[in-house]
């Protein structure tokens, strides 16, 4: 079966084997393609997190701060948050209005 068999059998798409090389041009299209699809992914999700509830690890590594911060904000009230089996989850919507309700505005 010649090449071109059998990248019509395989729906466009080559496929590698042993002895075929990836060229330049083969790693120049992967690229265009990879940038294209995080570029779409990041414009559906609006660089917000694919989940609406995220855990204490998360939530710290969003905000980044400390586990001591965290609980700070959680035990006096300013972040809300759910206990579910001994995990605690955090709503990302409430994680930005919290945000947006502490935010400075500087003058000017």
């Amino acid at each position: 079966m010649s090449a071109r068999d059998q990248k019509q059998k395989l729906g466009g798409h080559t496929q590698l084997f042993g002895e075929q090389l990836v060229t330049l041009k083969d790693l120049h299209n992967f690229k265009n393609e990879l940038l294209l699809e995080v570029k779409k992914s990041l414009k559906e999700n609006a660089g917000q997190p694919a989940k609406k509830w995220l855990k204490t690890a998360e939530v710290r590594k969003l905000l980044g701060v400390s586990i001591t911060t965290l609980l700070t904000l959680r035990i006096n009230g300013t972040l809300p948050y759910t206990k579910m089996g001994g995990c605690l989850y955090f709503d990302y919507e409430d994680i930005v209005k919290v945000m947006e309700r502490l935010k400075f505005q500087h003058p000017h």
